[in-house]
């Protein structure tokens, strides 16, 4: 499998389900407290939840960028900065989802096999805390990128739940319901 065929459609997919989850936040509280949710944490020492949200926008775009061995550019770094700083601005539920849908777009326009080059190239991962991990792109993906997606996405899902939002297992993986077999949809 390509790399661009599997990280494309995963960060496309779990993207939408979390502008859904987002979404039905909105339909469950009244619009001050729906707002007032981007602040929320899973734990005192977490970011709050406007951080996960920038985090898996980030992670999104940055594997694009060190698969195609460009620099990350200084526009997606602020992404990560507004990440590091929503504690104290956690902006707007409208300001996540404008994030949430430029990250789409960017991963809509990418050509469809626009990271198959990356399977063996060599990546540098520098942390601000001074480590640093050396790997192939298809390491990188699987044990970095992809990893890390998924660790901002569920730790936005814990957070809606755990601040009362109504989401079931069927908000996480919404695109599953493509593949459904007719007929096999349990009544209610």
């Amino acid at each position: 499998m390509s790399l661009t065929k599997l990280l494309i459609p995963t960060y496309t997919q779990m993207l939408k389900g979390l502008s859904g989850w987002l979404n039905k936040a909105q339909k469950q509280l009244p619009e001050a407290e729906a707002e007032m949710l981007l602040s929320a944490r899973l734990a005192p020492d977490m970011y709050p939840l406007s951080s996960q949200i920038s985090f898996a926008c980030f992670q999104a775009q940055e594997a694009t960028f060190r698969l195609k061995g460009e620099p990350i550019p200084e526009a997606l770094e602020q992404v990560a900065l507004e990440g590091r700083n929503a504690g104290k601005s956690p902006g707007s539920l409208s300001d996540a989802e404008t994030r949430i849908s430029e990250t789409l777009l960017f991963l809509n326009n990418l050509e469809s096999d626009a990271l198959d080059t990356g399977v063996k190239r060599s990546i540098t991962l520098e942390l601000p805390t001074g480590m640093i991990f050396d790997m192939t792109g298809e390491q990188y993906a699987r044990d970095w990128a992809l990893a890390q997606f998924y660790f901002h996405l569920n730790t936005a899902y814990a957070i809606l739940r755990g601040q009362g939002i109504e989401l079931g297992k069927a908000d996480y993986v919404p695109h599953m319901f493509a593949y459904l077999r007719p007929g096999s949809m349990p009544e209610e």
